[in-house]
This record gives C-alpha cells, sequence and structure tokens, in this order.
C-alpha cells in the first residue's frame, strides 16, 4: 500500500475568498487560471486543471498510489485579513470534506485552520475531528507572525488533547524581498523558512511542553537534519537557547516525522539515516510533480522491504490512524 502524506487542492470557493483580502496574498482570476500574487515578491499561477480531483485519481492510480492525505498549500487561510481567515478555512475543510465523502478509500482529510483567530483555531479544530479530519496545517510563519508566538499556545494544546498531528508546510517567507530574485524562493527559501520554524518549536518549548504532540516536517527536514550538528553545538556547548529545553535539539528533532518529498537519493538516503525508517512518510507534492518519480526514490532505496513498508504506508496509517 501506498499512502501520499503531502497532496494538495486548491477549491474554488477558497479562491473566491482570497480574491477579497485587502493585502497579499492576494489572487486574480482569468477564466480557469488564477494569477497569485505576493505584490512584488512572488508571483505563480495556478490551472484549474492541475488541481481537479479527477487528475489526481489518474494520476495516483498511473503511480499506483492508493491514498492522498488532502490539503491546500499556499497561500494559507493565515495569511488573510482576519475578518477573513475562518471564511477561507472553512471552504478549505468544506471542499475536502466533500472529496473525502466522494472517495472514502481514496482521499482522508489535513484541515486547515485560522490560526490568526485562536479562539476561531480551536472551533474550526473541533468542527475538523468530528468530519473526520486526520491532522491540522501549521505554515512557516502565521500572518507573519512566529510560530512560536505565545497567542497560539492554546491551538497547540488543543491538538496534543484531542491527539491531531500537526503537518508543518512552507509559506512565501516574511523576508521573501531579499531573495525574490532567480526564483530562489521556491529553490531554498521555502524550506530554510520551513526549518526556521521547526526550530522555533524546538527551542521555544513547544515541543517539551506537549510531548504528545505529533508533528510532521515537510521535504526531509528542510536543512535541519544537515545543521543538526551545528545546532546542537551552539546548545550543548557554547550553552545557548538551552532556556526552554532539558534535551539536546536533536532529540526533539528525531521525535518528529519527516516526508519525503525530495528529488535527491542522497537526501532521503540521508534522512533515513537521520530519522530511520519508523519516522519517515511518503510523500508527493502533487500536483506540482512526477507522481511515479516519488514512488522510484522510495522503490529504488537500498534498504529493507519492511522499512519500504513503513515509509510506503505502515508511518502514516498508525499515525494518521488510516484502516490497513
Amino acid at each position: 500500500m501506498r499512502i501520499d502524506c503531502q497532496s494538495h487542492i486548491f477549491p474554488r470557493a477558497y479562491s473566491d475568498i482570497l480574491a477579497q483580502n485587502p493585502h497579499p496574498p492576494q489572487i486574480i482570476r482569468r477564466g480557469s487560471e488564477a494569477l497569485v500574487t505576493y505584490g512584488d515578491v512572488q508571483q505563480f499561477r495556478l490551472q484549474d486543471e492541475a488541481y481537479a480531483p479527477e487528475r489526481k485519481l489518474r494520476d495516483m492510480d498511473a503511480a499506483g498510489v492508493d491514498m492522498a492525505l488532502l490539503s491546500t498549500n499556499i497561500p494559507p487561510p493565515c495569511m488573510l485579513a482576519p475578518a477573513l481567515g475562518l471564511k477561507g478555512a472553512q471552504a478549505i475543510n468544506d471542499a475536502i470534506a466533500e472529496l473525502v465523502d466522494a472517495h472514502p478509500h481514496r482521499f482522508a482529510g489535513l484541515a486547515c485552520l485560522p490560526w490568526q483567530n485562536p479562539e476561531e483555531a480551536l472551533a474550526e479544530m473541533e468542527r475538523a475531528k468530528a468530519m473526520g479530519f486526520r491532522g491540522i496545517m501549521l505554515y512557516s510563519h502565521i500572518g507573519g507572525k512566529p510560530v512560536d508566538d505565545a497567542r497560539f499556545a492554546s491551538v497547540y494544546a488543543h491538538a496534543e488533547a484531542m491527539k491531531m498531528p500537526i503537518v508543518m508546510h512552507p509559506t512565501v517567507p516574511t523576508w521573501g524581498a531579499a531573495i525574490k530574485h532567480h526564483w530562489m524562493i521556491g529553490m531554498m527559501g521555502l524550506q530554510v523558512d520551513c526549518s526556521f520554524a521547526m526550530l522555533r518549536l524546538i527551542l521555544s518549548g513547544i515541543l517539551e511542553r506537549h510531548p504528545n504532540l505529533q508533528v510532521v516536517m515537510p521535504h526531509v527536514g528542510g536543512i535541519l537534519p544537515y545543521m543538526s550538528g551545528r545546532i546542537e553545538h551552539q546548545t550543548e556547548v557554547l550553552g545557548r537557547a538551552r532556556e526552554h529545553i532539558t534535551q539536546p535539539p536533536s532529540a526533539y528533532l528525531r521525535r518528529i516525522y519527516l516526508d519525503t518529498v525530495s528529488p535527491s537519493p542522497q537526501a532521503l538516503h540521508y534522512a533515513y539515516q537521520f530519522s530511520g525508517a519508523h519516522r519517515l512518510l511518503f510523500g508527493t507534492d502533487h500536483p506540482w510533480v512526477d507522481m511515479p518519480r516519488f514512488v522510484r526514490l522510495i522503490q529504488e532505496m537500498h534498504i529493507p522491504g519492511t522499512d519500504k513498508a513503513q515509509i510506503f504506508a505502515g508511518n502514516a496509517q498508525a499515525l494518521f490512524r488510516l484502516a490497513a
């Protein structure tokens, strides 16, 4: 069995709400295509056909992928003005729920929350849980606020209590203007920003205070596995940033899950060595990628077949409570 833990849709109802946002990010509809703009920092085009569920199912069948955990990538509803955040999150979650109801053996859902309004985020988490969602999304910043801001503490506590895994995803960095040329945001900026966000969850003590909170880091951990030695030298040798943690940062980093969305065999093998087969989740980042290629990368790893089975499905089944 193969379960894709990073697969995206972009509901038309959500794009209509995004079009009402009074500041970037915004969206401009042009027939079956939409221009997403972050002002003069970045722009990209979305085509409705790319996100069509019929195409997703066809691509899953062609790649031998049995199930996909659906979410919305960027821009997320936590980037919207406060008055639109809940509307945007509910539009996404209702669209995902409709697809899961139509294809219960092929799709499961990861809910978006209006993180910028913590009380509304708690209520939407409750609603999503009641609708059968398997986890919640967290982006690398929340409307420009860092993920470890104290105002979001109740959302982490509630996610732990409700046993809702948190799946992190990059979004355009607040410092994107510094690297807007040469498409460096997509090449590196997204991964670096997401890595900073996960490091904040660790160094701020959020994972320390919530030992049962399950977190998924995308794209084989961004740059964190490769920088772990330097990070640990700073905390364990130089004694920096130890105020909120009682263990070395690598202890928390090895507790989280990493998805396998990377086109690099070397990166996949490093993630496997760093975290072990029991902490890797197969993913593709569909529809942005060639899905069969990401399947082959796992198939071609020189690791035991039992480990491949864990990565392809076993870990996701356990983490997201999915039927075998």
